[in-house]
């Protein structure tokens, strides 16, 4: 059992948990990033050590993220969000602990049931962090376009920049949301409208001059 990961996963649990409860404004790449990395982390992990995985191991793993994420789409439709300063703010009411039990529950029974079937991997430590981002993913999967639906912005990141959608599903998939890389398309200077008039500002413009003109001839 590698201790470390154990530990890191119940470290991330109990953040997590702590700032649900409490309530927090929502950021875009702690709800769709860090769990992407945390998986990928997980999942690069499992046959290190020397662990070779077989196909009871495969079928092992493979349930337990399904219940995993399914548990975490239960927990994003439970999450509330709501708008605070202009930014959606989320928070997990207190009976929402019940699914992190579950959580919890289903991993030991998993970890059971695959050292009853000889699959050395998926019953060891080694899937925990895989699974938890798949949890973190599949929350993200339902409160992402429930954001998207409700009309208010994501919280600015640590930087002060806003959350870009797209330009994180790009890093993700290997691409750059950078508008500056090769190959992105360069969004088109607006001219103000106190730079060039426009023969349409011009027009009425005339037709005011015209008009005043005329009345001061009237008035003489």
């Amino acid at each position: 059992m590698n201790v470390l990961q154990v530990l890191a996963a119940i470290a991330i649990v109990i953040f997590v948990v702590a700032r649900q409860l409490r309530g927090e404004p929502l950021r875009g790449k702690r709800l769709i990033l860090l769990p992407a990395i945390i998986a990928v982390i997980g999942f690069t992990s499992l046959g290190k050590g020397g662990r070779h995985l077989t196909t009871t191991d495969l079928a092992c793993l493979v349930i337990s993220a399904v219940i995993a994420a399914g548990i975490g789409t239960a927990q994003g439709a439970l999450l509330r969000l709501e708008p605070r300063a202009g930014v959606l703010w989320a928070r997990m009411p207190a009976y929402g602990l019940w699914l992190w039990l579950a959580l919890v529950v289903s991993r030991v029974v998993m970890t059971l049931v695959a050292m009853a079937l000889h699959a050395p991997v998926a019953g060891s430590s080694a899937p925990v962090l895989m699974l938890l981002g798949l949890n973190r993913l599949g929350q993200a999967a339902v409160v992402t376009p429930r954001a998207l639906a409700s009309g208010v912005p994501f919280a600015p990141e640590k930087d002060g920049r806003p959350f870009d959608m797209r330009g994180a599903l790009a890093g993700l998939l290997g691409g750059s949301g950078d508008p500056s890389a090769p190959g992105a398309e360069r969004p088109t200077r607006q001219p103000r409208p106190t730079e060039y008039p426009g023969p349409a500002a011009s027009n009425d413009r005339s037709a005011r001059d015209l008009l005043r003109d005329r009345r001061r001839r009237e008035q003489r």
